[in-house]
């Protein structure tokens, strides 16, 4: 990666780099993209991708229904109700 390549992403980023700071950002920048191709190179056709290095499976219970808590108990610990619901303080303005 050149140094005009990388004042061009700084730009479009727009991040403010120093001079020294384009050698140095050229020389890391080359260096993760050379990793990258390299592991481009690795991966072949015969092997299908994966998002895990081993095989995993999600295990999933049973939906099942089971009895919850009434309106009045889900209530009945509230400082204060109205209506069938909590109650509590307004924190937004009314909007006009």
């Amino acid at each position: 990666m050149t140094r005009d390549e990388v004042a061009h992403l700084a730009r479009l980023a727009r991040l403010a780099v120093t001079d020294s700071e384009l050698d140095v950002f050229a020389g890391q920048l080359d260096v993760i993209l050379g990793s990258v191709a390299r592991v481009g190179e690795v991966a072949a056709d015969d092997i299908p991708p994966t998002s895990h290095a081993v095989p995993l499976e999600n295990v999933f219970r049973a939906d099942e229904l089971r009895p919850g808590l009434t309106p009045e108990q889900a209530l009945s610990g509230a400082p204060a109700s109205e209506d069938g619901r909590f109650r509590v303080p307004q924190i937004l303005g009314e909007e006009a």
